[in-house]
């Protein structure tokens, strides 16, 4: 049998609903639960987890921090991460943040150390109030207006928190941090995003081992996740902007708003226009609740 690790990627996606901009999701596990298998793995939304009951171990970017009860953990878009979880009764909430939504944070004041992955572990009152907002964030509909505000909150109270310490593995699996200087090209300029080969030159690669390297870290070709990450930045300015659906697509490098639109209906089963009508009346029955 081959084993779980090899026969899938270890860039999980994560897909949004339209007009959401996070999903959260409460998650307990009874007395009876076996220890988790570790699967080192990372995506492209901004992840935090706070727990209550835990036991285990946290791996981020060649890390390792003890988990214990009232941890939270926060890992940034595109950084290896692991949690291997003791057996026995546990339970986390997780929030996880769009990449684009996610990148806008991080760019804020006083959230710019959200750019790297950290545990922390509030005292028990400070831990009570962030599960209080995460039981109201539950209670929301993903694109209600106050969902990333709340979440923005939340991500400041973990930040205010005591840091678990954290020692280096020796064996690091952060292969992925070879690959960022094109995928960070790429957020900076999509529409001018480079091809396979300047992208391997970004990476001082070459383009035959880039390719394959990519591939296996990230489970798509260099241009398929391009494509990808086009298409999911044009989903969120269908939603957040007035644009219309030629010009988001000549801005994002797409040759033909047709073109786009073919694409566009094969990822997300929707055509951009039915994907923004949908997603604004989503956002307009969240304002009007």
């Amino acid at each position: 049998m081959v084993p779980p690790h090899l026969e899938r990627p270890i860039c999980e996606p994560v897909e949004l609903p339209p007009g959401a901009p996070l999903r959260v999701e409460r998650v307990r596990h009874g007395r009876g639960a076996a220890a988790s298998e570790p699967f080192v793995h990372f995506h492209d939304v901004h992840e935090l987890v706070l727990f209550g009951k835990v036991g285990g171990h946290f791996d981020a970017d060649d890390r390792r921090h003890a988990l214990a009860p009232r941890c939270v953990a926060f890992v940034p878009s595109m950084h290896h991460h692991d949690y291997a979880l003791a057996a026995g009764p546990r339970d986390w909430v997780l929030v996880q943040i769009e990449a684009i939504a996610g990148e806008a944070l991080v760019r804020q004041p006083g959230l710019e150390r959200l750019a790297q992955p950290f545990c922390a572990r509030p005292d028990p009152a400070s831990h009570q109030r962030m599960m209080q907002l995460a039981d109201w964030l539950l209670g929301l509909d993903a694109a209600d207006p106050l969902a990333l505000p709340l979440a923005e909150l939340l991500l400041r109270m973990a930040l205010r928190a005591p840091r678990v310490p954290a020692r280096r593995l020796e064996n690091g699996v952060g292969g992925v941090q070879r690959l960022r200087p094109a995928i960070d090209r790429l957020r900076r300029d999509p529409a001018q995003a480079p091809n396979a080969e300047q992208a391997a030159a970004l990476c001082a690669l070459s383009p035959a081992y880039f390719s394959r390297r990519f591939k296996q870290q990230v489970g798509m070709s260099w241009s398929d996740y391009v494509r990808t990450y086009r298409l999911h930045l044009a989903s969120r300015r269908l939603l957040e902007t007035g644009h219309s659906v030629a010009s988001i697509a000549y801005d994002l490098g797409f040759s033909t708003p047709s073109h786009f639109g073919e694409l566009f209906l094969r990822r997300f089963g929707l055509t951009p226009g039915d994907y923004r009508r949908i997603g604004q009346a989503r956002l307009n029955a969240g304002e009007s609740a």
